[in-house]
């Protein structure tokens, strides 16, 4: 029996105080779980197994924190949007943190779903709102400002060609794509993405 078992008088075991368990940590662990695992595999192939495992977590917790993987997808995007208004492609910070993210990390949930639909409607719908919000419609009232024709269908167009450039720089099958900084990159594709507006 270990000293820290037994009681200082008479002898008697004292219980071992139960492990507090830091619902709000284990959380965000999750979230970051499921971000991770679906930005490597999307959403359909990603479980909630493998995210309580990344998360070093009981899968179960999923349900009782979220309700169910759509949920928690769900939380994952409230999450990203909480971040603030996001500035229009064209802004250069905006545009180097993208390439650096999605060279770091590949494409995330909302570049996935320009070429790739959703199993889940409710999923699809909200992957869809982010997408407007943080990547189309910025660039769209940006075209508007500048008075261009078609401003939405513009952004949309420089939205579909970014989504390529990621897309394609992940696979690395072109080479000189595949093995460019996100600063070498910076300037060309902001040119491509200006050039929607022309």
């Amino acid at each position: 029996m270990s000293p820290e078992q037994q009681a200082p008088s008479g002898g008697r075991t004292a219980k071992a105080a139960p492990r507090r368990r830091d619902a709000g940590r284990t959380r965000e662990r999750l979230l970051e779980a499921a971000r991770e695992l679906f930005v490597e595999r999307g959403f359909d192939r990603t479980t909630t197994r493998e995210i309580g495992e990344r998360a070093g977590a009981d899968p179960a917790l999923i349900a009782r924190y979220f309700g169910g993987k759509p949920q928690l997808y769900l939380a994952m995007l409230r999450a990203e949007s909480e971040r603030g208004a996001p500035a229009d492609l064209l802004d250069e910070e905006r545009l180097l943190d993208l390439l650096r993210r999605h060279t770091d990390q590949g494409p995330g949930p909302v570049t996935r779903a320009t070429v790739v639909p959703y199993s889940d409607p409710v999923v699809q719908e909200a992957v869809r709102t982010q997408l407007y919000e943080r990547l189309v419609d910025p660039l769209g009232e940006h075209f508007e400002r500048d008075g261009v024709p078609q401003a939405r269908l513009r952004a949309e167009v420089a939205v579909a060609a970014l989504t390529g450039i990621v897309l394609a720089r992940n696979a690395g099958a072109l080479t000189e794509l595949a093995e460019a900084d996100a600063g070498e990159l910076l300037g060309v594709v902001r040119n491509v993405l200006g050039a929607a507006a022309a």
